[in-house]
């Protein structure tokens, strides 16, 4: 088989994950790192070539495809720039924060004829993909109902709060992907509450900690998500999909399956404490997908447009959320 050789943009924390993942992964070479703030010389004790400058993986004519997992402001321009050299891209979400900068970016990747894959990584989700199999497989007939709990252990800090667009824009867009994702259809109209109950400074920085969002579908099916930045218990991810033959959930994943009982009652362990021990799995299977669509010449499974319409889902949201009204989906016509 064939090796294909990887470079990656960004090795912060979820960079260096997807690292590991690769290298982890048989014929696949991961060549280059670049990343302005990264140690070069741990990378280049593991074989690794390392650089401040992303054109040093941009530029590689031996590399074939890139991961993209450097801050956001920054992704749409590396994106360009990677499919002008003819890489096959894999980008952590969102493309963008602008919906006409994501257009502009896969007009720009569509014209150079690459593989564009978006980090929505929930969809590779061992539990969450056999609740989307049983909808598809019309294990639960028609859909009524979607409902996401989605709740972070502790907030994020409050610099990262300050660029991230908002709740919505960021913790929530996941959740919008997996209601399209888990329903088969698309979000037409949103009405959003938000509340500060967590940390005041959220608040001064102009975005919310605790939000429930409610969803009509174009399948005339309802759809809920429910956000907190703090659940003390850890983190609180489950999914539940009723239809007319039935439903089906996915629950909390927790460390040990060891229960114990006793006279005072039953006690098991808390979840996960966060996302990258409870979607470990995850972020390994969605890269040997994206080497899967390489490699046999087949699209994505989540794709540039899949990139912009939770984008839009979003920004609906928080216009719904501020002028306290439903709000319609705008399409994502390109």
């Amino acid at each position: 088989m064939k090796q294909i050789v990887m470079g990656i943009l960004g090795v912060g924390r979820i960079g260096s994950l997807h690292a590991d993942n690769v290298i982890g992964m048989p014929d696949i070479r991961l060549k280059s790192v670049a990343d302005p703030f990264l140690e070069a010389e741990e990378w280049r004790s593991r074989g690794i070539e390392a650089s401040l400058d992303p054109g040093l993986v941009i530029d590689d004519d031996e590399i074939e495809a890139v991961l993209i997992c450097s801050s956001t402001p920054t992704h749409a321009d590396l994106i360009e720039r990677a499919a002008l050299a003819g890489k096959h891209i894999f980008c952590e979400k969102p493309i963008a924060l602008d919906p006409d900068r994501v257009r502009q970016t896969l007009a720009v990747t569509a014209e150079a004829g690459v593989k564009l894959q978006i980090g929505f990584n929930r969809r590779f989700d061992p539990s969450f993909s056999k609740v989307r199999q049983a909808v598809v497989e019309g294990e639960v007939g028609d859909v009524y109902l979607v409902k996401i709990v989605a709740r972070d252990p502790a907030p994020p800090p409050i610099e990262y709060v300050q660029d991230s667009g908002g709740m919505f824009l960021d913790m929530t867009i996941h959740d919008f992907d997996m209601v399209r994702f888990l329903s088969g259809s698309e979000v037409e109209e949103v009405q959003a509450l938000g509340a500060v109950l967590i940390d005041p400074a959220i608040g001064q920085a102009g975005d919310v900690d605790t939000a429930v969002v409610l969803m009509k579908l174009s399948n005339g099916a309802l759809a809920v998500i429910e956000n907190s930045r703090k659940a003390v218990f850890g983190y609180d991810q489950r999914v539940e999909v009723l239809g007319s033959r039935g439903g089906i959930e996915a629950f909390n994943e927790l460390p040990s399956q060891v229960r114990v009982r006793s006279g005072e009652g039953e006690r098991s362990e808390n979840p996960h404490y966060f996302f990258l021990e409870r979607y470990r799995q995850s972020y390994v299977d969605e890269l040997e997908t994206f080497v899967t669509c390489i490699r046999e010449d087949q699209e994505p499974p989540v794709s540039g447009i899949d990139g912009l319409i939770p984008l839009l889902i979003g920004m609906a949201a928080t216009t719904s959320m501020r002028e306290n009204r439903p709000v319609r989906v705008p399409e994502p016509a390109l």
